[in-house]
Formats: structure tokens, sequence, C-alpha cells
């Protein structure tokens, strides 16, 4: 079976006047019997034949009885015409919003699959607007403007003095929103999360292969959607926790692919899904560490910290010999991978980070089908 063109548009469309014109013309019919026959004033048909006045549902019916021309005909003929009217209309706008398209990470959504591919001149820009409103669901830089800026305004930064380029993230969310449409969850249920935090520890001593499925999985059944989208340049976001109406979202950009980075930046998001704010769009840097100052961030950081070494095992941690043999023991006895003990003796100060115990972290690409 052959598939509809749908995306077929003609380069040019011309007014449905021009079919009667021809019509009345083969059958020997002048403007003015035709106007005397259907009831209407001469002028009123000589605007239709220049395109000047819509053929509408009641005109289609006299045509279609004076003529035997469907009406549906002449519908679908005025409505392919107007529309491409209302697009060379549309086109006519192009150079005001290339200005808008400058602000987005083009390159990276051609990468990535989401706009055409091509060198970005000047000329192939302006072919992108149409693709780039698609790709965020909007109808113009205007309606982008007030369905991100309303994203924007919730905007909660653990990094404010990088995480600046509000397009590039906007982008970077767009994709998980994308991702969200696709799949078909549960109603969000706190307590299934938090009831499913062990077995999601447990998958650090995993093979990575088995890790990102495992926690698609393990979210899903919370009603929980965990998306993985590569970082866009700029954006300078590891993770996002976020709620799309009721359905919240954890985003991650594998931004920092070390084990102990990945586990804790997972965590840091389950933590602002159970104990914050719906309306808050969470954006969270790696690399900002415990320099977040809000309250929120803070808290989120301190619920992963514990969920990764438990407080009676961090008592421990401190006065650990910091050897390989010693910190594999210490990870088996509390069951969790020896890289993010390491990331924490790091983090404490008690192992450099150029040091050899390093190589006991693991490095992810996660696959997650």
């Amino acid at each position: 079976m052959n598939e509809l063109n749908l995306s077929y548009r003609p380069a040019s469309v011309s007014p449905p006047g021009d079919t009667l014109a021809e019509l009345i013309e083969e059958r020997g019919i002048a403007q003015a019997e035709l106007a005397r026959r259907m009831g209407r004033p001469l002028n009123a048909i000589n605007e239709i034949v220049l395109g000047g006045k819509e053929i509408t549902e009641d005109t289609a019916l006299e045509l279609e009885r004076v003529l035997g021309t469907p009406a549906h005909f002449w519908l679908a003929r005025e409505s392919r015409y107007r529309e491409y009217l209302a697009r060379q209309r549309d086109a006519g706008r192009a150079g005001g919003r290339l200005d808008w398209l400058d602000l987005l990470p083009l390159k990276q959504l051609q990468e990535a699959g989401h706009l055409p591919a091509g060198r970005l001149t000047p000329a192939f820009k302006a072919s992108l607007i149409e693709p780039a409103l698609r790709f965020f669901g909007v109808a113009s830089p205007e309606g982008w403007q007030e369905q991100y800026g309303r994203v924007q305004a919730a905007f909660r930064r653990a990094n404010p003095t990088k995480q600046t380029d509000n397009a590039a993230i906007t982008a970077w969310l767009r994709l998980g929103e994308l991702e969200a449409i696709k799949v078909d969850l549960p109603a969000y249920n706190a307590k299934t999360l938090e009831d499913s935090i062990p077995a999601m520890r447990a998958l650090t001593t995993q093979p990575p292969t088995e890790i990102g499925s495992g926690l698609i999985s393990l979210c899903a059944k919370a009603g929980v959607l965990l998306a993985f989208v590569p970082p866009f340049p700029g954006t300078h976001v590891s993770g996002v926790a976020r709620w799309l109406a009721d359905r919240p979202l954890i985003q991650l950009s594998l931004l920092g692919k070390w084990n102990d980075v990945f586990w804790f930046s997972f965590f840091h998001e389950v933590a602002h899904i159970l104990k914050h704010p719906k309306r808050a769009v969470f954006l969270d840097d790696a690399s900002s560490g415990v320099a977040a100052e809000s309250r929120e961030e803070k808290e989120a950081n301190q619920f992963a910290a514990d969920v990764l070494i438990p407080p009676a095992a961090k008592k421990r941690l401190a006065g650990i010999d910091p050897s390989e043999l010693a910190i594999k023991a210490f990870a088996q006895g509390i069951e969790i991978h020896p890289g993010i003990v390491v990331g924490n003796l790091q983090y404490l100060g008690i192992v450099p980070y150029a040091s050899p115990l390093t190589r006991l972290k693991a490095r992810y690409e996660l696959k997650t089908n």
C-alpha cells in the first residue's frame, strides 16, 4: 500500500477562480449568466474568478447545482489555495526569525537528526526555521518565548554563572519532552520510587550494559520517566528533574561519565522528584559540587550522598587505608562499586584526583535498549 505524502507542497497554487473561469469558458457560459443562475451579483462572481473572494460552503453547493462539479472539489481547491497564501505570508516573516534561529544549537540539533543536515549558510539557515519550530512544537518564535519563557522562569540553577545559555538549555530539555511523548507510564507513586532506591543502588555493581535499561525500568514502575540525552555545548547541565503536567521526568546528560559522578547525579535528581516543588525545573551541574547554595540543592546533595554511602559507613570511611585492597573490601562490605568509594575519598581530600586509584572508577557509555 502506498502511503500518502503528507509533506508535499507545490511551488505555487492557482486560485480556484482560474478553474472556474476555464470551466465556464468550456461550456460557453459568461460570468453574467453564471451570476444570474446562482442568484449572485456579477461583481461577486468576478471577485471569485480573480481569487479575491473565497468560495464558501454555500457557494460551493450553488456551483455544484449549476455546473455539476461536486461541492467538495471547490472546497478542496479553495482550502489548498488559502493554505498556499498563508504559507507565502509566513515565508515573508523569515527574515525576522533568523535572530531567533541564531540562538539555537543548530549544529548539535542537526547531528542528532532533529534538523536537516547542511552547511549553515544564510540561505540554508532560513530553510531551518520551519523544522526548528516543529522541533519545539510551537507556531512561531513568539510561541517559543511564551512556552519556553515560562520554563525558563521555573529554572533553579545549581551553577548560575555557567548555566546561562537558555536557548541551548531549552533545546536539550525539549529532547526530554519528546522522549516523554513516546512512552505510557502508570501514575506517579512516590512510595514505589522510594522503595525502589535499594534496587537502583544495587545496579552500581552491575555491568554498564545493564544499568541504563535497569534504571529506566525501575523508574517507569514508579511512574517516573528517565531519559538519557547527550549534552549540548553551553548548557553545563548534567541532569534535570522536572514535571511535565503530572509526570515526573529525570533527564541525564552523562556530563562527567565517571560512575561516581553519574550515580550522584541520578540520586540527586531522584531527591528533587521526591522532595521538591513540581513547578520548578532543577538544572544540575555535576561540576558545581558543594558550591550549590540553595536549600533544595543542598538537600538533594545530602540525599544522594547518604544513599550511596550510608552515614554509619561514612564515619568509617574517613579512617580507611587509602589502598586498592582496603577500598575494594570497604565497597564490598556496603555493596557499592569501588569507584564510588574512590570518588568520596577524593571529595574528602584523602585520595588525590590524580591518584592511580582513579582506575577503580568506571567510565559509562550507557545503552538503554
